[in-house]
């Protein structure tokens, strides 16, 4: 369970987590509907290696389940979060259709 708060901030495309008096955030866009790319992960650095950015990217990867949304991790950090959690892989966007 997340300790911070995580909202979505559309106006500005990203979630942003508040830790003390700093904004934490992940970065997005939407290319297309159903469809979330996320871009990057900041953290400042004097709050790095408290797990916050994996605080983070838990509470967005279930805003995105929570939404029935698909995901494209470009940002390395979630990509590497979702590898050593692959119960978030459902959320992967494949560009495959079957016909």
């Amino acid at each position: 369970m997340a300790k911070h708060n995580v909202k979505n901030n559309r106006d500005e495309e990203r979630y942003e987590m508040e830790v003390d008096g700093e904004l934490a955030v992940i970065e997005y866009d939407f290319p297309q509907e159903g469809v979330i790319v996320l871009t990057h992960t900041f953290v400042p650095e004097h709050l790095e290696g408290r797990g916050l950015g994996s605080e983070l990217v838990e509470a967005v990867l279930g805003d995105i389940h929570d939404q029935g949304w698909k995901m494209v991790p470009q940002c390395g950090f979630v990509a590497h979060y979702v590898q050593r959690h692959p119960q978030w892989e459902e959320l992967l966007y494949n560009e495959v259709t079957v016909v």
